[in-house]
């Protein structure tokens, strides 16, 4: 184990942070009005009384971003957490379905599985996490049988009163932070350069957004308000469900 050395992780912050605001403006680009109403749910909208084509249409596009946001940023988190890993424990990227890192402290080697938050899952999805775990320890085991293989699921924010499910730990936060880096305030110290130049890079993606509700504003228009400019949610109902022959 070497002691984390927190310009390291500074830097790496400050050379990477940018391809998750390359990331949210190209999710933007790639977006296309119909694909996005064809996802969400017509009768909420009109029973929630919204009456213009901008209030549907900033209100599906904010859903979808704001789940698409929580996947790449998710992402990008768990590349941080393999770089700070493999500079204190040697740690890697694994090759093993469902498996992200694995690195060995004190003879145990962890096979680790890491997510953005405790939420992350509902019932199957966490019963194929066990089964992936599960395929994990009998492959590391076919070639060193006495090999002592422990599963972690970290999670990069929250908190988890009970870490230990039986077959696997649950570490959240700060018990995962300091888990893969051996610093017990890394949890914190993560958190500023984070901000590296978000101004700029948020005023970029602003541009981008405003453009995207624009066009989808008057996409909308087109194709689901009559000629007095109320929404047609007969038509609008059709568009996201009928049968498909």
């Amino acid at each position: 184990m070497k002691k984390l050395n927190i310009k390291d992780v500074l830097q790496y912050v400050e050379d990477n942070i940018g391809i998750f605001h390359q990331k949210r403006i190209q999710s933007l680009d790639n977006l296309k009005l119909s694909k996005i109403l064809k996802r969400k749910n017509p009768y909420l909208y009109k029973a929630k009384y919204i009456l213009t084509a901008e209030e549907v249409v900033r209100g599906i596009a904010d859903a979808h971003i704001s789940s698409n946001e929580e996947t790449v940023f998710g992402d990008w988190l768990e590349g941080l957490a393999i770089f700070i890993n493999s500079n204190v424990y040697g740690g890697f990227k694994s090759g093993i379905t469902g498996v992200d890192l694995e690195f060995d402290n004190n003879s145990i080697r962890y096979i680790v599985t890491i997510k953005s938050g405790p939420s992350w899952g509902n019932s199957s999805q966490i019963t194929k996490m066990r089964t992936d775990f599960k395929t994990a320890r009998k492959t590391l085991r076919t070639s060193n049988s006495k090999l002592n293989v422990i599963a972690v699921n970290g999670c990069c924010y929250g908190q988890d009163r009970n870490p230990d499910k039986g077959d696997y730990f649950k570490l959240c936060g700060q018990r995962f932070w300091e888990f893969i880096s051996g610093d017990s305030d890394l949890y914190i110290d993560v958190i500023e350069p984070l901000g590296y130049k978000a101004k700029e890079k948020n005023d970029e993606f602003m541009k981008s957004y405003s453009q995207m509700i624009n066009k989808f504003t008057k996409e909308f228009i087109d194709k689901f308000c009559d000629n007095c400019g109320s929404i047609n949610w007969k038509e609008l109902v059709r568009f996201n469900s009928c049968k498909i022959n």
